[in-house]
This record gives C-alpha cells, sequence and structure tokens, in this order.
C-alpha cells in the first residue's frame, strides 16, 4: 500500500523500500544527481542530490521514504550548494566543454546548466592524467572522470565483472582498471557492456565513432536534464 510525504509541497506517493529519490523519479519530480542510476545500488558520493528532510540535510538517492516527511528540494539554499559542487567538479578535472565531444550529451555539463553553474569561478587543477588507449573498442580519459562510479557498479552488477574499481581518499582518489597492467585492454572489458554505456562525461568513450551526432541535436541540446533524465539509464549512447 503506498504512502505519501511532500517535496516541495507537493505530495508523492511512494511504496515501501523506496528512496526519497525514488519517490521523486516516480512522480516526476527532478532532483539534480550525477552518481545515481535506478539501475544500480545506490552510492551516495556526488551530494547533488542533497535535500532537507524535516529540516535536516540529507543525500536523496540513499535516504528511505519516510510517511509525511517533509522534503526541500529546490530552494536558493540548496542550488548555491550544488553549484559549489559542480565548480569543484570541474575545476578537479579536465572538462572543457566546447572541445569534448561528449557536449550536449554529458550529464555534468547538463546538470551544471540547470543548476545555474555557467562559468567556473575556482582556480583549474589542470591535471595532468593518462588516457588509456589500449583497448580496441574503447578509450578512457581519467582526466574526466568525476568518481561517480557508475562504471564499477555497472560493470560488477549488470555485467558480472570486476573491470573498474575507484582506490585512494579525497584528492588521491582515482578510477582503477583491475588489471595486472592497469590497462582496459588487459580485461574482459567490451564495447557491449552496460559499464561502456553509463558514463556520465566523455571519461569512457567509444572509438571510432566521435560526433555521429552533431553537436546541437543531442539529449540535452534539445530539452534539459529536468525533462530528459539521465540518459545513461536509458542505455542510450550517442559517441
Amino acid at each position: 500500500m503506498s504512502k505519501q510525504l511532500y517535496i516541495d509541497g507537493q505530495a508523492v506517493s511512494f511504496e515501501e523500500g523506496q528512496t526519497l529519490m525514488d519517490a521523486a523519479l516516480a512522480a516526476g519530480i527532478y532532483i539534480p544527481h550525477l552518481c545515481h542510476n535506478p539501475e544500480f545500488t545506490p552510492y551516495g558520493n556526488c551530494r547533488l542530490c542533497t535535500v532537507k528532510v524535516n529540516g535536516r540535510y540529507a543525500a536523496a538517492c540513499i535516504t528511505p521514504a519516510q510517511p509525511d516527511a517533509r522534503v526541500e528540494s529546490n530552494t536558493s539554499e540548496l542550488q548555491q550548494q550544488r553549484q559549489l559542487l559542480l565548480q569543484m567538479l570541474f575545476v578537479e578535472g579536465n572538462h572543457q566543454c566546447p572541445a569534448c565531444e561528449k557536449s550536449g550529451a554529458c550529464q555534468l555539463q547538463a546538470v551544471a546548466y540547470y543548476c545555474g553553474m555557467l562559468a567556473p569561478a575556482l582556480s583549474h587543477f589542470y591535471p595532468r592524467l593518462a588516457m588509456d588507449a589500449s583497448h580496441p573498442e574503447m578509450v578512457i580519459d581519467f582526466n574526466r572522470c568525476i568518481l561517480c562510479a557508475l562504471c564499477v557498479r555497472a560493470s560488477e552488477q549488470a555485467d558480472g565483472k570486476q573491470v573498474f574499481s575507484v582506490s585512494g581518499r579525497g584528492g588521491d582518489a582515482r578510477l582503477r582498471v583491475n588489471s595486472a597492467s592497469g590497462k582496459l585492454a588487459d580485461t574482459d572489458f567490451s564495447a557491449a557492456d552496460r559499464a561502456a554505456h553509463v558514463c556520465p562525461t566523455g571519461a569512457i568513450l567509444h572509438k571510432h565513432k566521435g560526433y555521429e551526432v552533431p553537436i546541437g541535436k543531442r539529449f540535452y541540446d534539445q530539452q534539459p536534464v529536468s525533462q530528459v533524465g539521465d540518459v545513461t539509464s536509458r542505455g542510450s549512447d550517442e559517441n
């Protein structure tokens, strides 16, 4: 039997076991997020989905829905916090949108537009992480990785493999390839794997397919992320 809570004053029904994010998505209410994908176990890492529940901060993707809970999401305070988190994500990696072939189909870019983060205001770190182009079908640009761990979870939970992992803490945290050489070519990774299609940025790309869909005609060029949603959850990939 469904129960009810309130998101920004709107009554939302939910079922036992759903999270706040589950309830919001089912009701067509968009809460900004990057590391969440309904196909996989919630991760609670990016914190963009932080809301206030009965006056207390909580990550919507990992917080259980409770009857009569009063959830605030679309407030100026929370939007300012999300802008700051996005600012940090952009300067901690190399995200030059005009030169990236994922532009227009990048969830990080789309969420930044939605939250009003239109230009970086912090000093760039300009990391110099090596790319891995060893695989015949795929390439990894570690400079664009935001450590959402979607590829990690997809590889484990959908593909039945353990191709990726995240190791280290804080500024030393990195996406790793689980092979003796550390190279993608020395794993059983395939372009058909679910993990090859879930990256919300341009960190994992298909070779030989760049710009097949022109910029201006991609997912988020046509509609905002709040209407299109998380394109990776539908298995769509244009690159």
